[in-house]
């Protein structure tokens, strides 16, 4: 049996030790290094989603700015006296006040931009032709976080704008009980008799 250290002697392995383990580890070669194994996936990645085809089909939506700008009130067709060109005090009073009749009724809100233009002015052209007189154009209040619709702020700048203009003598902001800050009365010139 081998002798037993002293554990507080602090001296090494004795003779007879150390040369059986220098026998031993004579004919041993250095382990190679390993790499390091790349850890373990919990999951594995997965496949990306195939889009909706429906989603395919529906145009991209065009958002407002990032920026929040409050939408300017449609200011009424004016001459520079700040009457409403073309039209009697009386008439200019009962259209603002929404007591003329309405002939005509276009829903704009919640459409895209594209379309709405587009529909915009196939209403007003077809309106004029028709005789009608005074049509209301709803545009929506759209969100205010973002300063207002986007509709809200084109509409008025697309009725003065061919092939609308022509036919529009007066934008006013409507009233309340038909729309108020998300619609417009727009009154059309009469259709001449040729």
């Amino acid at each position: 049996m081998a002798k037993k250290r002293d554990a507080h002697s602090g001296d090494g392995p004795d003779g007879d030790e150390g040369a059986l383990f220098r026998r031993t580890v004579a004919d041993a070669a250095p382990l190679k290094r390993r790499r390091p194994a790349p850890p373990l996936a919990a999951t594995p990645p997965a496949a990306p989603a195939k889009p909706d085809k429906a989603a395919l089909r529906k145009p991209a939506r065009i958002t407002a700015p990032l920026v929040p700008r409050p939408a300017p009130a449609p200011q009424p067709v004016n001459n520079d006296d700040g009457k409403l060109a073309g039209i009697d005090r009386r008439t200019a009073d009962r259209l603002r006040r929404g007591k003329l009749a309405i002939e005509g009724r276009l829903d704009l809100h919640g459409s895209f931009q594209d379309d709405a233009h587009r529909m915009l002015n196939g209403f007003i052209v077809n309106s004029a032709a028709a005789g009608r007189r005074v049509v209301l154009v709803i545009t929506g209040k759209g969100r205010i976080s973002e300063g207002g619709g986007v509709l809200r702020r084109n509409v008025p700048q697309w009725l003065r704008m061919s092939p609308c203009a022509p036919h529009v003598l007066a934008i006013v902001p409507a009233q309340p009980q038909h729309g108020g800050a998300g619609a417009l009365y727009v009154m059309l010139r009469r259709k001449r008799e040729s």
